[in-house]
Parts: C-alpha cells; structure tokens; sequence
C-alpha cells in the first residue's frame, strides 16, 4: 500500500542493543525530570522566623507568657504554626509541578531493541531508541520520524495550537524544530498521536526535551510576595520599632522621676502590649483564608490564598484561546454544497436537505469506524443525528489510502451487498479537487469559499466520493473517477460565558490579551466573537523572536492578540507586561502555560480541561471552566482588599488611644490607668471585630466599575494614615480629657479607671462602626451591616457590665460600679471625640 515515501514495515529495524542501552541510561540518565532537592524542616523554619511578621509575633506572645496571659500568648503562637504550615505548602509547590511533570513525560513505551519489540516504561527510553507509536499513545520522548502512515499528532498541550498536526517521514537533511504546525519530522514528549501510526528514532531525553525545557525555566521562576503582604510586614516593623524606642523611653522615664525599677519595667510592657500591632499579621492571614472558603462556594479553588487580594488590583488579564475561551473540541459548524451553505445552529436532530446528507454521509464514510481523531468523532456523531437510514455497520472496509506528503487526503473504500463499490474520500480541499481534476472555474469557485470558511475561524476539509468495480484495487487514489461533493466546516467553539465575562473584566477596568498558538485569523475571530479590542493588531511568534526587551514593552502596549506563539514566549509577554509595571493575571489549561501561569502574579488553570502541571503552577484553579468565574474572583479580591484596608485603618485608629492612655498618666505623675488585664479585653474586641466584623462587609455598588487601583498605591497612603491617626487622637484627648476631669472631681482611683475603661470600649465600638464605610453616615451603616456587628456590640456591652458589676471580676479588673449619669457622660464624650467624622462624611458627599 502506498502511503509516503517508504513502506511502513517494523521489520526493516533492528533498535539499540542491550549494551548500547545501559552506557546511554549510565551516560545520560533516565527520561524523567530531575527532582527539586527537598529542604529540611530546619532550613524551612528558620527562613520563615527571619520575616518580620513572625519575629512580632514571637515576641509579642512571649510577652504574654511573661506578664501571665498565657492563653493570648497561645493564641498568637498558633499562628505562628499556621503560617510556617502554608510557607512549608509554597515551598513545596515547584517539586510537585516537577512530579506532575515527570508523570506527564513518562508514559510506556513500545520499543524495538535487538530487532524485537519491548514494552517500557517512559523513563528507561534511551537517546537512540527505534519506538512505535500508535493512535491513543503519549509520545514518550522528542524524536525524528523514519517511516509513518497517515499520522497525526495533538500538540495543543505545547504549542496551544487546537488541531492535532499532520506529521512526515525525515528526509535526513532538516534540523530539530519547535513543536507547531504541519509537515514536521518530529515528534515531542508529552503529545499524543490522535490518528495513524509511525516508527521514531528518540533525539533527546529528559531535560532535553522541550517538556524538559519547561520543567527547568519552572524551577528557575520564583514564588514573589504579594504587595500587600510586603507593605504590611514593612507597616508591622515601623511600628514595632516605635513601639520598642516608646517602651525603653517610658522604663528610663519612670526609674529617673520614680526611682522605680520595676514600675517601670512593667509599664514599658504595658506599653510594649498596646503598641504592637500583632492584628495586622493575623488579620492578614484570616482575611485571606475566609476569602478563599468564600471563592470556592463560587467553584474556584484557592491554591494561594495571597492571589486573591492581587487579583483584585489585576490590570492584564492574558489568556489562552484554546481550551479557555474555547471549548478545545472540534464541533461541524457549516456545510457548503454547489454554491449552497447550511449552518448548524445547534446539536438537534433537524432535518437536513439531501444534498448536504449526501456531503455528511461520504465524510463518514472517509472516517474510521471507532475513531480517536476529534473530527472524526465528530462526524460520526453528526451522522447519528442526522442519517438516520444510513447504518456504517453495515458495510465492510475492503481498503484504506492513508494521507501522504504528496496528496493530503486519505480515502475509504467501502463494500455493501451490492457489487459494486464505494470510495469516499476526505482531506484539503486542494487536494480533492486535485483528486477530481476539477478545472480551473470548479477550483476557483470552491477556494473562494474556503478562504471565505477559513476567515470564520473555520477548518475546512473537502470531500469527494467515486465508484468501482474493480476487483483489484488501485494502488493509488488518482485512479479512481471521484466527483467533488462539497466542503465541511469545523470551528473550535467559544464558551457562552466568555464574551460577558470578557466585557464584566473590560467595565472592571481590566485589558484582555488573547496568547495562542493557532493561527493569527484563527485567533482574530475568535477575538472579534469574545469582544476583544483592538483585533486588527496582532503579534505573531515570529515576530516576538525580531524584538528585544524594550521593543516589546512598547508594543506590548496596544496589541491584544498573541498568534503562533510558543511557551518560552508566552513568558517573555508576561515579564514585559509585568516591566510595564502591570498586575498580570494568566489563564490556561495546558503544559505550555504553566511557566507563564507560575510567573504572572496570578495565574489561574482550569480544572477540569487542565493539566496536573498547570493546576500546581497556578494560585487560582476554575473548577468548572468557567471563564466568568474569574470576574467573581476579581470582585472578591476588591472586596477583600477593600474590607482588609479598612480593618487596618481601624486598628492604627484604635492602638492610639490604648498606647497613649498607657503612657500619659505616668508623666503626669498619675497611677496607671490601663493594665494588661484591660489591654487584653480590649483585645478581645479588636481581634474578632478585625478579622469577622471588616470581612463580612458587603462589597461597595460600585466595586466593578472603578479601575483597578495602582501598582504603587500603598494601603495606608498619606490621607488613610492622617484620618485613622486623627480618629484615635479625637478618642485619645477626649479620654484623656474624661480622666483628668474625673480625677479632680474627688472619685477615687478604681472609679477614674472605670470612666477611662469603658470609653474606650465604647469608643472601640463606635470606631468599628464609622470605619465600615468612609462615605455612609453612621446611620445608614447600621441599617446595612452585617449580623456579625450586632453580635459583637452586644457582647462587648455585656462583658462590660459583668467587669463593672460582678464582684469577682470587677476586683480583677481593679474597676468600681457606674451610674447612670456617668454613662451619660462617657456616651456624650465618645460621640464629640469622634462626630467631626461624621460631619466630613456630610461635607464629602454634598
């Protein structure tokens, strides 16, 4: 049977022998990845504890320990454990990318060793190995073809491309290529063969490969820190080194005027407890972990919860067309027959004028009968629908004419009852009306509407159909009498959420860049279908490989759409992006993302289509594919972002009066007015209020239709900083204020305590409840806020009054009973410290 340029006989190689095998493998190594050298605990722990986060957190619990609060300094010690826990988890992500690699790279392997076939695994291929690959098989290394027999290979997984490629024998000459598009001689590691059969010769294994080559530029690309998680561990350590120069200024202060030793001692921790924002570090880490539990109720699994927030301040989002945008399967879309056309709308069985069941008929008839090739499981499937009297089962295959380099269309011979034969035939339109020696009129007319097919987004294949009665077949398809039918249109179909999730991310603010593999007109109508801008501009690979650095930072600018572009270049957009000082957000599904997923700041794999190696690069994971699930998770980053920004302001706002009612007494000459006992319940309201109260916020109406926010715009930026002081210095004076006025009226200590207590409580309370939103009056936010306030204002109320009116713990606390009259005057100094807010609220909005 005449198929290519050499006869497909397995007998015609002898293979490496048993020797030749072992020198390689000792020489060379296995075929897999080499594994990530795996840190010790020890290394692990000691990089964690070096971050200034953790260090505040060590010391303030051992604070605690040492002032007796042994519960609070167990508190904060478990976060410790927590956060060396998820550093451990990233620290482990770049070895089990590699693994899932390794899988993916190693499949079986049918070999010809000694002249006889051998079946093993992936990773005992040697550099040199003859091995047979066969419709279904993953390709276990890069290799060269030597002989081969209507083959075809699903390369998507490298290159992005949504068609599997025709490949062809080696002519000995042509030099190892990239994986991408038809009429190669290679074959790469990782792909598979969806149709036909070849004997490869392996060029290159392990690392080597171009799966190899992705392997290794992931272990070169470095997990970075989220901006916020650097700005807060910068916030954290400006504050503890004010906290510690405040608390050694005190100790000195009261051993000079006191002459106290101790005191002083104890009221520098007393400070030290007051000052150190521990909440910041910890509301950080419960703000992402209940932002991650709530994006999965919303089918996206977090696998760096630190993304969520970033993602929110996303100003690119480039995505991969195929598999993405796409559905990554190919669906008949168009039919074309003597000057007519019949679209297929849908999947439902309607009926279909003859002329075109005649087209579908011979296109199944040119297909395999059990097909593995996506387009012929496609027409068989098609055919069910809509030849409901034509059963394939029927008929007997008498012989098959494979595609060749020559003549690009492979043809069925089929016997029924009848004598007579059948011949169906399917492949590139120019080869059918070549095989139909179809005039220069008939070509003309067809090729126009194959390129009219093709600006569609469209694969095109022609078919043609003849008859004989012939005993003795042909060796050849040209010697038969075919007669052109009509063409068959195939489009890798959008997803139906694609386009309103692609114009939600435009209103957001967000650009979309489209990187792929397929063709420039491919990619540009699926592009212009989506609602992409900008389509008639476009960067192909082969133009990224002209342009340095700078060059494509600049254009990199306007263009949107990424054509026949490899892996190692879809990392090269998203550093040039990232050069541009953008917030990169990257979807995909296969190996060839997972560089590009792993060094964008957010890179988001598809759960169901993914690949294990993408889905272990990434932070976020869409467990339904659905590309509208990404707008849900921008949303959620602003909210988060938005809710965590005022949730610090509150506690900046909130240490000032507690550290200064802590220090101002004593250089007063006055008795301490806070003790640990007191900073420790305020605590208790600070601490759920941060990480419950702020988090449960509903999200502002607005919130998808600001841009996102700057790249260099801090959380506490100069005004955030100025009104989160000035509102605790309004509690602070207004306090400090009550004490003083208390103090000469002739109460007692224990009473001046309690005055002081429980204004900062209640002023506690009312910061929380201002601080929910910067523009609603505080009238409105009580009406709109979550349940999670309410509880924590009832129980902050009652733990008040049990402190001031139960014995035990009002000795404990050192604190005397109220009356009436007093909370009046607390209440009346609390709303004045803090009612000039309000009344900039009322001015902002006017």
């Amino acid at each position: 049977m005449v198929m290519s340029k050499k006869i497909y006989n397995i007998n015609n190689f002898q293979g490496l022998s048993k020797k030749e095998v072992a020198r390689l493998l000792l020489e060379e190594g296995p075929n897999e990845l080499p594994s990530q050298k795996n840190q010790n605990w020890f290394s692990i722990l000691l990089k964690v504890l070096s971050e200034p986060m953790l260090i505040l957190l060590l010391v303030s619990g051992s604070i605690y320990f040492f002032m007796g609060e042994a519960k609070d300094a167990l508190m904060l010690l478990s976060f410790v454990f927590v956060v060396v826990g998820i550093t451990f988890y990233q620290e482990r992500k770049t070895e089990k990318t590699l693994e899932a690699l390794r899988d993916l790279s190693s499949p079986r392997a049918l070999v010809i060793r000694n002249g006889k076939q051998k079946r093993i695994a992936g990773n005992e291929v040697a550099r040199g190995d003859i091995v047979i690959i066969h419709e279904g098989d993953r390709v276990p290394a890069d290799a060269v073809i030597l002989s081969s027999e209507n083959l075809f290979v699903d390369e998507s997984l490298l290159t992005g491309e949504s068609m599997p490629v025709r490949k062809i024998e080696w002519d000995g000459k042509l030099q190892n290529q990239r994986p991408g598009g038809d009429d190669l001689p290679f074959v790469y590691s990782g792909s598979l063969v969806t149709s036909g059969r070849g004997i490869v010769r392996v060029n290159y294994i392990g690392v080597k490969t171009e799966i190899g080559k992705i392997g290794k530029s992931l272990e070169s690309i470095k997990d970075e820190d989220t901006l916020l998680k650097k700005e807060t561990a910068k916030i954290v350590r400006t504050v503890a080194i004010i906290g510690l120069i405040l608390c050694v200024v005190v100790v000195l202060a009261y051993t000079f005027i006191k002459g106290d030793i101790v005191g002083g001692f104890l009221a520098g921790l007393t400070l030290s407890m007051a000052m150190l924002p521990e909440e910041f570090p910890v509301v950080l880490i419960i703000f992402l972990t209940l932002g991650a539990w709530r994006i999965s109720k919303n089918k996206v699994l977090t696998r760096r919860s630190a993304a969520i927030e970033t993602l929110g301040a996303a100003t690119v989002l480039c995505t991969d067309k195929t598999g993405t945008l796409t559905m990554n399967k190919m669906e008949l879309s168009s039919l074309y027959v003597n000057g007519s056309f019949h679209e297929f709308k849908d999947n439902s069985a309607d009926d279909l004028p003859d002329q075109f069941k005649t087209l579908l008929k011979y296109g199944v008839l040119a297909s395999q009968k059990d097909p593995f090739d996506p387009i012929e499981k496609e027409l068989n499937k098609m055919g069910g629908l809509h030849l409901k009297n034509f059963i394939k089962e029927n008929l007997d295959l008498i012989k098959e004419y494979p595609l060749s380099e020559e003549l690009l269309a492979l043809s069925h011979a089929w016997r029924s009852n009848s004598t007579e034969l059948v011949i169906a035939s399917k492949g590139a339109p120019e080869a059918i009306l070549n095989l139909c020696h179809s005039n220069k009129s008939q070509r003309q007319e067809v090729l126009e509407q194959v390129k009219e097919m093709s600006d569609k987004g469209l694969r095109v294949l022609g078919v043609a159909k003849a008859t004989s009665k012939l005993k003795i077949l042909p060796s050849n398809q040209h010697d038969f009498d075919f007669e052109f039918i009509g063409l068959l249109g195939f489009i890798d179909p959008i997803r139906e959420t694609a386009p309103e999730a692609v114009k939600e991310a435009y209103d957001a603010g967000m650009r979309v860049i489209m990187i792929t593999g397929d063709y420039p007109g491919t990619a540009q109508f699926i592009a212009q279908q989506i609602g992409i801008k900008d389509t008639e501009k476009y960067l192909t690979g082969e133009d990224l490989e002209k342009l340095n650095d700078s060059e494509l930072r600049e254009k990199i600018r306007t263009v949107n759409i990424f054509a026949r572009v490899v892996p190692e270049q879809k990392l090269l957009i998203v550093n040039a992006l990232k050069a541009n000082n953008e917030i990169v957000a990257m979807t995909g599904d296969g190996v060839n993302d997972a560089p590009a997923l792993k060094a964008a700041h957010i890179g988001v794999a598809m759960g169901q289509r993914g690949t294990d190696v993408a889905r272990e690069a990434s932070s976020l994971v869409l467990l339904n594919d659905d590309f509208s699930s990404i707008v849900v998770a921008v949303r959620l980053g602003r909210r988060i972002y938005d809710n965590l920004k005022r949730s610090m302001g509150y506690i900046l706002s909130v240490h000032v009066p507690i550290a200064g009612m802590s220090i101002l007494p004593l250089f007063f000459g006055m008795p301490a007015m806070l003790l640990p006992a007191h900073i420790a319940f305020l605590e208790l309201i600070i601490d759920p209020a941060c990480s419950t109260v702020f988090e449960s916020e509903k999200e502002d109406k607005d919130i998808m239709k600001r841009p996102p926010r700057s790249l260099n715009q801090p959380m506490f930026n100069f005004q955030t900083v100025l009104i989160s002081l000035l509102q605790g210095l309004g509690v602070l004076i207004a306090t400090f204020a009550l004490f003083m006025l208390v103090s000469k009226s002739g109460r007692s200590e224990t009473e001046a305590r309690s005055f002081v207590f429980v204004a900062l409580v209640l002023a506690n309370l009312m910061l929380i409840a201002i601080n929910l939103s910067w523009s609603q009056n505080i009238y409105r936010i009580l009406l709109s806020a979550n349940n999670i306030l309410f509880f924590v204002f009832v129980g902050a109320i009652l733990c008040l009054f049990i402190v001031l009116y139960v014995p035990f713990f009002a000795d404990l606390f050192h604190l005397a009973p109220l009356n009436a009259k007093d909370f009046l005057l607390i209440v009346t100094v609390v709303l004045i410290s803090l009612g000039w807010f309000e009344i900039l609220k009322l001015i902002k909005n006017r």
